[in-house]
């Protein structure tokens, strides 16, 4: 699986918006430069997150975005699915559309595992988790199993 540039700034800047509260909304700008987004490219992405429902937008001096529900009610995979799509894709097709026939048949059952794995990390886990520091235990013990740090 691949995270794109996109879904990491759309992740990084709804944990912007996740962690400033009920401080006001937050400006592009500041959002941009705290994450070292460019400007330009977090706009189109906001603006995506905006249509998706994620977050809103204030006009005017005081504007800015703000999350449009709790920290704790959008999960990673919200933010991933707004801005990307589906979470797993097999050259652009979602796994259930695919068929295989010889011995490639027994792929299709193992990208559907590989999305169910996908789906119940990145949907298991909300922008409240990783703003607070705090991974749910089963994705904390993923990541600190010594291999998964080790590229092979």
């Amino acid at each position: 699986m691949r995270i794109s540039a996109r879904a990491d700034y759309a992740v990084r800047a709804a944990l912007e918006l996740a962690s400033s509260g009920d401080d006001g909304p937050l400006k592009a700008e500041a959002i941009a430069a705290a994450q070292d987004i460019p400007h330009k490219f977090l706009e189109s992405i906001l603006n995506d997150m905006r249509r998706g429902g994620l977050v809103v937008s204030q006009r005017g001096g005081n504007g800015g975005y703000r999350l449009a529900k709790p920290a704790d009610a959008i999960s990673i995979a919200d933010v991933i699915r707004v801005v990307e799509g589906p979470l797993v894709s097999v050259r652009g097709v979602r796994p259930p559309e695919l068929s295989y026939s010889g011995p490639a048949e027994s792929l299709l059952p193992l990208w559907i595992a590989l999305r169910s794995n996908v789906r119940q990390i990145l949907e298991g886990v909300s922008l409240a988790d990783v703003a607070s520091s705090r991974l749910p235990a089963g994705v904390a013990a993923l990541a600190g199993a010594p291999k998964a740090w080790v590229n092979p």
